[in-house]
């Protein structure tokens, strides 16, 4: 048996600048960080040789271009692996903002390459990822879901024209790493939504509008700015760029935010956060933002009708937590 954990992540500036239509005419860049919610993928020989497929459905097949799930289906295609059982477990639902799909996609290659006795390293693991999610499905997404979940860690990402992509680490102090984890506050607005219709808007738009790709430029470089924010330990300036990148991205699309969000994100500003974003395409799951600890009561208090949800940073891509072949059984 294999068993594989990797971590979901929150985006901070540059959302979109990952998308070909940008990155191909100017160089993308995301800050992200991994957090300590996961997806697990379990490998492990079937009784016979058909294949066990088990996420929110159960799916038992004889040939893997039967199975319904599209990334399983074409991920085992890629090794050809037959008599297999795969079971995948998510601490958070689909489609609420922090690359779900993605995570699922590098912690599934993770197990499987293991299962077939190769060890990759991250960029190989998101390089793959990528081209099964976006490739093959022609799913209208970007890469730093794939990056962001192989690497692990606060980073900023930089997606190039020629298709290559640098993982560059944000250094901060233990004491200021701890600082920015406290300031941050996470609120479930409920619901979950296929970014698909949001992104495959903003790529139209990002590829006619002049606007649009102003406002992606602008985004990158407020991604930029963030680094060397944070990495001189300014962290009062982290809700202003959250801030000026939320006005920035709602202009992408329409859908991006309606005003039930734009109504939560108002009140949230006008009792104590700086500044804050809305996770992912857009349309529903988490509010984020930064509040500093001795107002985030009074925050807590104005959104007390939404779920908050706790958090820590995850400095670790996507690992091994079982292999029966190598004796590996938890953190070592």
């Amino acid at each position: 048996m294999i068993g594989t954990r990797t971590p979901f992540r929150v985006s901070f500036a540059g959302g979109g600048s990952d998308l070909k239509e940008f990155y191909s005419r100017h160089a993308g860049c995301v800050l992200s960080a991994t957090i300590n919610k996961y997806m697990y993928i379990f490998v492990h020989p079937y009784f016979d040789e058909r294949i066990q497929v088990k996420y929110s459905r159960t799916e038992l097949v004889s040939d893997a271009g039967d199975i319904h799930h599209p990334i399983v289906r074409e991920a085992l295609r890629k090794f050809s692996i037959s008599g297999i059982d795969i079971n995948a477990i998510g601490d958070i639902p689909a489609g609420t903002g922090l690359g779900s799909s993605g995570a699922f996609t590098v912690g599934l290659l993770h197990a499987l390459h293991l299962y077939a006795g190769r060890h990759p390293v991250p960029e190989a693991l998101a390089r793959e990822a990528c081209a099964i999610e976006i490739d093959i499905l022609k799913e209208p997404i970007g890469k730093q879901d794939q990056y962001a979940a192989a690497y692990g860690g606060l980073n900023l990402i930089t997606f190039y024209p020629d298709d290559t992509v640098r993982v560059e680490p944000v250094v901060l102090s233990p004491e200021k790493h701890q600082e920015l984890e406290n300031n941050l506050l996470f609120f479930y607005t409920g619901g979950a939504r296929p970014a698909r219709e949001i992104l495959t808007d903003q790529r139209r738009s990002t590829m006619s509008d002049p606007k649009t790709f102003r406002n992606i430029q602008t985004m990158t470089g407020l991604a930029h700015k963030l680094k060397v924010s944070l990495e001189a330990g300014n962290l009062q300036d982290v809700g202003a760029i959250l801030d000026e990148g939320w006005r920035l991205k709602k202009e992408l699309s329409p859908k991006i935010a309606d005003d039930r969000i734009d109504y939560y994100y108002a009140l949230a500003c006008k009792n104590g956060a700086d500044g804050g974003k809305l996770l992912g395409a857009g349309g529903s799951g988490f509010l984020m933002f930064y509040c500093e600890q001795p107002r985030q009561e009074k925050l807590r208090h104005a959104l007390k009708d939404l779920k908050e949800f706790k958090f820590q940073f995850d400095k670790r891509g996507t690992k091994v937590i079982y292999d029966t072949a190598s004796e590996v059984n938890g953190d070592d």
